[in-house]
């Protein structure tokens, strides 16, 4: 049986572009010198949009579970049996139906150890919703199922990481949420994802303030003085590098980001821009604080491009291969710990 990395795919809305950009990623066969590619999905529904893109020469090796897997190619569980509408571009029950079963089954198989990581393509948040479902995103499915106490949206790229502290929430309700011990929870979750999952030895973390101009000192609110520092001062106070607050404009405007491993952003919008601006092709959306590994492309179904072969795939391939690198870095590093004198192939990054 081969050792090579397992990567569960779930497809995603069928309407929109996670089939082209998984398709398109898995046909460089390069990919299969890293991982072994386990989508879960429908062969019918991947010819569908093969054919919608014109591509001719591209296959799956279908499988009946992951232990079948071919490590020489693209592999693709049937996840159900009948027919499905896929109507290109529409928002439609359907669409989040097989999103879901996709999903579901590949998370299954992530819980039960016969896949190594799971890279999730874009879900439409309103149409997947169901009595199983009823969670903003793939985060916060994902910890449900994990039975994790709390994650952290960690958008990463080579050039800047940026995680947040509230997530898919109405931006009136940030000040409720943004607490002392939400700050601190998120911080030791980023502090040890750089140094588990990115080997960074002694990362140092910026965190930006809530209010403009982070405050200025308690003219424009309160939460900087209040909560924010506070959170920080506790931070240091346990080993955790953390500096700021920031002012969120001035500090991405100077390239402050630059001084740091990674930034802790308020409220989701505050981290995101700035993070898009710079990153939008090659970012990737990390799941960390779980047991498991979850990665996802930076960007929606795209439904206004979907099946007219412009969708990018840059993205996420570059989640496959961050998936791909933390699984390999997570298995060294329980290594090292069971055989302190092997010498780390890493050991270069900890520094």
């Amino acid at each position: 049986m081969s050792d090579k990395i397992k990567i569960g795919i779930s497809i995603g809305d069928v309407n929109g572009i996670g089939l082209e950009v998984i398709i398109k990623t898995l046909m460089d066969n390069r990919i299969m010198e890293y991982c072994t590619p386990i989508v879960y999905g429908h062969t019918k529904v991947a010819s569908f949009h093969r054919k919608a893109l014109g591509i001719d020469d591209f296959s799956f090796n279908v499988i009946n579970n992951a232990r079948e897997a071919n490590d020489k190619c693209p592999n693709m569980i049937n996840c159900w049996e009948e027919d499905v509408k896929i109507e290109l571009g529409m928002t439609t029950e359907i669409g989040g139906k097989y999103a879901f079963i996709s999903l579901e089954k590949a998370v299954d198989d992530l819980l039960a150890g016969n896949i190594d990581a799971l890279v999730t393509a874009p879900i439409n948040k309103h149409n997947i919703q169901n009595e199983n479902f009823q969670f903003v995103g793939h985060t916060e499915y994902i910890q449900a199922k994990t039975n994790s106490a709390d994650s952290l949206m960690f958008l990463i790229s080579e050039d800047i990481r940026v995680g947040i502290v509230t997530g898919h929430i109405p931006v009136k309700e940030v000040p409720k949420k943004v607490s002392k011990e939400k700050i601190l929870s998120k911080l030791a979750i980023m502090n040890d994802s750089l140094k588990k999952d990115f080997w960074i030895q002694k990362p140092k973390i910026a965190v930006l303030g809530l209010n403009p101009h982070a405050g200025d000192n308690g003219l424009i609110g309160k939460e900087e003085l209040e909560t924010i520092i506070p959170a920080i001062e506790e931070a240091n106070a346990q080993g955790i590098f953390a500096f700021g607050p920031y002012s969120a404009d001035g500090f991405f405007a100077s390239n402050t980001y630059c001084q740091f491993d990674a930034v802790l952003a308020m409220y989701h919008d505050q981290g995101l821009i700035p993070f898009k601006q710079m990153a939008f092709h090659n970012g990737v959306n990390f799941t960390a604080g779980l047991p498991v590994v979850r990665t996802s492309p930076d960007h929606g179904t795209g439904y206004d491009i979907a099946g007219k072969n412009l969708a990018s795939e840059s993205s996420f391939r570059e989640a496959l291969f961050t998936a791909i690198n933390i699984v390999e870095r997570r298995r060294e590093s329980a290594e090292l710990v069971s055989n302190p004198l092997k010498i780390s192939k890493h050991s270069k990054d900890r520094d």
